[in-house]
Formats: C-alpha cells, sequence, structure tokens
C-alpha cells in the first residue's frame, strides 16, 4: 500500500543507510522492506511516534534488520524463498515435535546431535530446545533468567555446537525451535549491571523508580505471578538504591518496552537466533510485554502491536522463521497472539493449545468427557494460517484455567470442582494413583497448580510401586489415549521428552539447594539411555509406550485430513463418557477421519445414529486405522473398550 508519509520517511531512511549496508546485495530485502513498511511503520509510529528521536530510532529499525538480512546464511536466505512460495508448509500434518531440555535429554549440544536418530525413529520432526542461552550459575529458573542473549550458556556447549546441530537438522527435514525470553532479564545481565552503576540510559531499559510511590500504584491492579514463592511485582535493588519491577521473580527484571531502544535490542536477538539456524522462535512471557498504571499489566493491546511489528520485521529479514506465543491465557485471549486478521497469523503462527492440556486432565481425573466437550465448544476459531501446538505435558506446572461458565454447563461446581482436581491429581482423593505434587499452592484460597510427569500422573509411578498389574495396563492405556487426542485434534503435536518411554517422577531435584524450592524439577528429568534401550524389547513398559506413539505418528503422516485447515468438527454425542470429533478434507466430501476416545474405565457404546453425518453403520463397513482392524458393531452400535479409542475410516 502506498502512503506518503511512510514513503517519505524511507526514502529519507534509504538514503542516510550506512555504506556497510548499502553496498551490499539487498535485492530481496528491499523488497519486502517496501512491502511491509507501510505497516511497518504504522506500528512503530503508534508505540513511539511521540517521542522527539523517532525518525532515529526509525533508522536504526530499518540498519538493525538490514544488518541481520546480510549476516543472514545463503543456505536460510534460500529456505526463506522456499518456503514464501509454499506458506503454508507448517499447517502439514507431517510435523511432530518434541520439547526437551538438551541437559537432561543429552550432555549437551553436541552430544544431542549424536542422538537426533532417536528422533526420527520415534517420527519427531521438530525438536524445541529449552533456553540456551547464558544464566547465571545458581538459581536460573531453567535457563529463562537469561543473564546473555547472544551466547549460548557453557553448560549446553558453544555457538559453533548450535550451528553444527541446526545444519545437521536440516539435513534431515528437522526443525529447530529455540526459546528467546523477551519480558525479563536476569539481573547479572550486562544491562542490569550498567543499570546498577547509574546508567540513566540503562536504568530506562527497566522499570525503575526511586520511591514506592508509583509501584504501589501498578501494584494496586497487577496480579502476582507467584503469589507463594515470589509475592509482589517490584524489587528493592540496593546498589541502585531504587525499585525494579520484577514479575516473575526478584532476580529476573522486566524490560520496558516503552522505550523503543529496547524493542530495537529484542528484535535484534530474535534475528540473531533465526540466523543461527532457528526454524521457529518460542516467545516467552509475550502476555506481560506492556505495561500501564490501571492495568493488570497482562494482554494490554500495545502487547499485540509489539508482537505485529516484530513479525513484520522479521518478514523482511528472515520471513522462513515461525513465532510460538508462549501465552498462557484464557481461550478468549490466546487467539488473540495470532494477530486479528482474517486468514493471515498477523503475530505468531503458532500459539500452545494450554486449554486443550486443561482439559484433557479433567477427562483423565473425571473419568468423562463432559468439561472437554464443553471446553472445546467455546475453543476460539484459529485462523487459517496458524495453528496450535497440542501437548500433554511441559516443562510447566499444569493450570486448571477453564472458564466457570463451561465447568458450570458440565454440571459441575466451580471451586469444589477444581478443589478435587486438584487433591485428583495430587494423589490425595480416594483411590486416586496420580502422584503430581502440588506448585503455588495458595492455602488461602485453595487453589494450586500441579508438577509431575505424565506417566506419574496417570498412575504408572503407583502400579510400578505397588506392583499392581491392572493399573499398570490402564496407566499404559491412558498414555497412548492421550498422545491420541494431541495427534489427531488438528495442529502440531508436541510430545515431551521422556514421556515416550513412560519416565517417572525425578525427585533428584530435592538434593540441589538451587531448584529444591521449585518442585517442577520433578518431571524436568535426565533421560535414563539404559531405560531408553528397553524401548527395544517386547514385554516392557518402554516398548509398548514408545512402540504405540511411533505407530500413531506413522498414521498421521500418512492421512491427510490431520494437515490443519480448520477441518475439525465436535460432534456432541449422547455418551458423556466419549470425545467424538471428525476430521474431513475440505476439498473431498468422502475423505474424513472420525476420532472416538473413552475416558472412562469401562467399555462404553457410541449409536452411529447420534454421529449424523456418518450414517448407518453394519459390522465391517469401518476401518481403525490405528488398529487396522474393523471394530466392534452391534445393531449400528459401536463399542470402545475402556481408556481406548478409534481413528475411523469408511471402508
Amino acid at each position: 500500500m502506498y502512503e506518503q508519509i511512510s514513503h517519505s520517511l524511507l526514502n529519507d531512511i534509504l538514503n542516510q543507510i550506512k555504506p556497510d549496508i548499502y553496498k551490499k546485495d539487498l535485492r530481496h530485502f528491499y523488497t519486502r522492506l517496501g512491502a511491509n513498511f507501510y505497516a511497518i511503520h504504522g506500528l512503530f509510529a503508534k508505540l513511539y511516534g511521540n517521542r522527539p528521536d523517532f525518525d532515529q530510532q526509525a533508522q536504526k529499525l530499518v540498519e538493525t534488520m538490514a544488518r541481520k538480512y546480510i549476516k543472514r546464511p545463503d543456505e536460510l536466505k534460500q529456505l526463506d524463498l522456499e518456503r514464501e512460495r509454499d506458506h503454508n508448509w507448517f499447517l502439514h500434518q507431517k510435523w511432530v515435535g518434541m520439547a526437551l531440555y538438551v541437559n537432561g535429554f543429552a550432555e549437551d549440544l553436541k552430544d544431542m546431535q549424536d542422538h537426533l536418530s532417536y528422533f526420527q525413529e520415534l517420527g519427531v520432526n521438530l525438536v524445541h530446545i529449552m533456553p540456551i542461552m547464558k544464566c547465571p550459575k545458581g538459581q536460573s529458573d531453567g535457563g529463562y533468567a537469561v543473564s546473555d542473549f547472544r551466547e549460548v550458556d557453557e553448560r549446553a556447549g558453544t555457538l559453533e555446537d548450535l550451528q553444527n546441530l541446526a545444519k545437521e537438522m536440516r539435513s534431515r527435514e528437522m526443525l529447530l525451535a529455540l526459546d528467546v525470553v523477551l519480558n525479563h532479564t536476569s539481573d547479572e545481565h550486562e544491562w542490569a549491571e550498567k543499570a546498577r552503576e547509574g546508567d540513566p540510559t540503562y536504568q530506562d531499559y527497566y522499570y525503575t523508580f526511586e520511591s514506592r510511590n508509583i509501584p504501589d500504584m501498578f501494584e494496586e491492579s497487577m496480579l502476582e505471578v507467584f503469589p507463594e514463592t515470589a509475592p509482589g511485582n517490584f524489587t528493592w535493588d540496593e546498589k541502585m538504591q531504587r525499585w525494579v519491577m520484577t514479575v516473575f521473580n526478584h532476580n529476573q527484571w522486566d524490560l520496558n518496552y516503552n522505550n523503543p531502544a529496547v524493542f530495537i535490542e529484542m528484535l535484534d536477538v530474535i534475528l540473531y537466533w533465526a540466523n543461527q539456524g532457528a526454524d521457529i522462535l518460542r516467545l516467552d512471557a509475550v502476555a506481560f510485554l506492556w505495561k500501564k498504571l490501571g492495568s493488570t499489566c497482562q494482554n494490554e493491546h500495545e502487547a499485540h502491536l509489539i508482537l505485529q511489528l516484530m513479525k513484520d520485521c522479521c518478514q523482511v529479514t528472515a520471513p522462513g522463521v515461525l513465532f510460538i506465543a508462549e501465552a498462557i491465557v484464557a481461550p478468549s485471549e490466546v487467539t488473540k497472539y495470532f494477530g486479528e486478521d482474517a486468514v493471515i497469523a498477523k503475530e505468531c503462527e503458532i500459539a500452545y493449545n494450554a486449554t486443550l492440556m486443561a482439559l484433557l486432565w479433567d477427562a483423565v481425573a473425571t473419568k468423562n468427557a463432559k468439561l472437554l466437550t464443553q471446553g472445546i465448544k467455546n475453543l476460539p476459531v484459529k485462523l487459517e494460517r496458524a495453528t496450535w501446538l497440542n501437548y500433554i505435558r511441559c516443562h510447566d506446572d499444569i493450570g486448571l484455567g477453564f472458564d466457570d461458565k463451561d465447568i458450570i454447563q458440565a454440571g459441575y461446581e466451580p471451586q469444589a470442582h477444581r478443589r478435587f482436581l486438584i487433591d485428583y491429581l495430587t494423589g490425595r482423593f480416594d483411590n486416586s494413583h496420580a502422584r503430581g505434587l502440588p506448585f503455588a499452592e495458595n492455602f488461602k484460597t485453595g487453589d494450586s497448580r500441579i508438577s509431575g510427569s505424565l506417566a506419574s500422573l496417570v498412575g504408572l509411578q503407583y502400579a510400578i510401586e505397588s506392583g499392581d498389574i491392572e493399573a499398570q495396563e490402564s496407566a499404559v492405556k491412558l498414555i497412548l489415549l492421550l498422545n491420541s487426542m494431541i495427534l489427531s485434534f488438528g495442529g502440531i503435536p508436541l510430545l515431551y521428552y521422556g514421556d515416550e518411554i513412560g519416565t517417572l517422577n525425578d525427585d533428584s531435584y530435592l538434593d540441589d539447594p538451587d531448584k529444591v524450592n521449585d518442585n517442577r524439577w520433578v518431571h524436568r528429568p535426565q533421560i535414563d539411555w539404559e531405560k531408553a534401550q528397553k524401548r527395544h524389547s517386547p514385554g516392557t513398559i518402554e516398548y509398548e509406550i514408545f512402540s504405540g506413539i511411533k505407530k500413531m505418528i506413522t498414521i498421521r503422516k500418512e492421512i491427510n485430513v490431520f494437515a490443519d485447515f480448520n477441518n475439525r468438527e465436535l460432534v456432541d454425542v449422547g455418551n458423556p463418557n466419549l470425545f467424538v470429533f471428525s476430521r474431513f478434507n475440505p476439498q473431498k466430501s468422502n475423505d474424513r477421519v472420525l476420532v472416538v476416545a473413552n475416558f472412562n474405565d469401562k467399555p462404553q457404546k457410541l449409536d452411529l445414529e447420534d454421529v449424523t453425518s456418518w450414517g448407518s453403520y453394519a459390522q465391517g463397513q469401518l476401518f481403525d486405522l490405528h488398529t487396522r482392524q474393523q471394530p466392534e458393531i452391534y445393531n449400528n452400535t459401536l463399542v470402545i473398550p475402556s481408556f481406548s479409542f478409534y481413528w475411523l475410516r469408511e471402508m
């Protein structure tokens, strides 16, 4: 779009651009910059247009993008061009991810390269490595307290190790996802140290105040993220003699995006890691990026503008790179992080489907799909060119962020139901085999989140310790059932390392003084490769889980309807224990798969007439893609064994 003001500014910027930039081959860069500059200028002006240094900052912004384009390896530039031509490439059903800590899955980045065949054996071709940037030796919040945004932590390896890993992954057609912590830095970061020394330039990189007056005004409306372990949102820094905003922890200083210099610095960081070979960048804590008095300082409109601006700038320099929004917020808010557009993701192409994750755990605890079905009914429809990241477990705790209206619609009282779920998943409820741990428990309100590995939460730890064979069989079936959900729902399934071999809670964190007060480390294990070897031995738990997930992944990749084009239809059937949905090909009406999941510990039946679009079926007319067999059908009634599922296709 031609617009005089932005066009004039762009001309001024290009006329002043430095020789080390304009002498380079920037053909594709200039084409993309011209196409995107109207949007970039509009967003930058909306955020920072009232500043007297706006033109200088805009100049710096363009030069930052240009310099990173110049440094972008030719191999990655070619990949950008290929992905521009096939803009829906990431919606394909072939992508299956795994998230991991490099020091938990392997010894370091170099050792990880030696384990790439493990992913390929399972069928995983997208690997999300948790934060590997330099962080303090002690309490680093699992790598999220970053002390240098452009250096790999020595415990993970070197930048060369990462570059070699990325190159090897590209040769195997695997995607690399890395974390960028946008909201805060460690208090040991160079910017924080300069702020402590009294440098006003760097004090303006953060929210710092001489007195409690403004912090107290912020506190009137701000929420506490970790009220038990990190109460309040401000910390007094003795050396600086100022209060600093620390939403997540006292040693994590929130960055001030009211300052355009901070935005440009962090854009430079994003493009830096894109140039190291990252295909996907997970942007951490994006809901917290903009702070203003009188608000909760979460999900502010300006936070979305920042993400839109980052995406537009990245499209100019590295258009083949995707963004994941790490926004664990209400369903009505999370889809906004795709960007409010009719089709295209203007902010992040991928977002965590925390709603599905929490609802799946509700189904496990209640042994029915009432709230799961109700909650998915109200999950907002995503953009056509965006996708969900569907997961069962991750490095973080499980939050029970259901909408109270959905809980009531499902027939429960909200507070009592959440209390039941907490008690069930932590093993306090009678007959519960779950072995989760309460995290950030608030004894005044009864609220809590839950830590624990997938295997321990579904009862496998209990079964092994007690020798209960029946409970062991049920736990393994539940693990496979949950995986069948994320593999068929629509989006990119994201496994969590260790879950594919039934890894139990790891209590070794209790011996580490830097981890002992954070029980999320119970599900951040060091992989036991001797245990992993059992995946090749029939009759073992590891074999049953690994081979079961591998089989599902193989089938998923072969079935076109599992690609993500908003081609899912929820089917509300008469049986509350069943979760049923249809996946279909928008271009072929007869190309469809019916997914039926039984969350109950007893066999259930489904009257196929309740699935109106599927009509009437007799024995032998439906085929289960997973078992490669015809399911039991009697008088048009389908029988689903306990804790089991079907992926059904017409014969």
